[in-house]
């Protein structure tokens, strides 16, 4: 083989092995990010907290409230219901007396729920009332539909406890029509959030 041919064939091998790095060093780098050194790219599917595993909610029978007489102690004026059944469900838990973060909180999920449009019907407002019931002068109007309960009894306690404690009185939580605790959405983030997470799983479910 003569010096030229050689030549020709070690610059064809140097340029087919530049064109190899070309493609194959991103992926290299690719890997060696994501499992050398723990990076993971920050864009995500959903933008609440999914809560791992999810919680299966234990059946418990609560009163539910009446926000028709303001001024009126808490009593079950309804016959007990079963909460988290059949629907989706957006769920608040705090005191009754509902101040500021509660407010807003209720606000959101009332909005989000009325932007689902034809689906809304599929989504029930619940707001499990742990102590001091209940602000109706404010519920009751402004609020319209919204499913207040007595969770303060002991049954109501085993339920209570299976809701996240840590910035509760900022959170939102969504229950699929199973009884399952799915997600956390915290109500100070965008709205537009917690809207594209319900609109996506109505999407997807076939139940509720």
């Amino acid at each position: 083989m003569s010096t030229a041919t050689g030549e020709l064939r070690a610059r064809n091998l140097r340029t087919l092995a530049a064109l190899a790095a070309l493609f194959l060093l991103p992926l290299v780098i690719a890997f060696w990010m994501y499992y050398a050194s723990g990076w993971r790219p920050a864009a995500r599917v959903n933008h609440g907290v999914l809560i791992t595993p999810m919680r299966p909610l234990p059946l418990v029978q609560l009163p539910r409230v009446s926000l028709a007489a303001p001024g009126a102690q808490m009593r079950g004026d309804s016959a007990a219901t079963t909460p988290f059944r059949h629907r989706w469900s957006l769920v608040y838990v705090g005191a009754g007396s509902c101040d500021e973060p509660c407010r807003h909180a209720l606000y959101v999920m009332r909005q989000t729920r009325l932007s689902l449009n034809n689906d809304m019907t599929r989504i029930d407002r619940v707001f499990l009332v742990a102590s001091d019931c209940c602000a109706r002068a404010l519920l009751g109007p402004e609020h319209a539909g919204l499913i207040v309960l007595d969770a303060t009894g002991p049954e109501a306690m085993r339920l209570r406890r299976e809701f996240p404690t840590a910035g509760r009185e900022q959170l939102l939580f969504i229950v699929d029509p199973l009884g399952n605790l799915i997600m956390s959405y915290d109500a100070r983030q965008n709205p537009h959030g917690l809207l594209a997470d319900l609109e996506k799983l109505l999407r997807l479910s076939h139940i509720g």
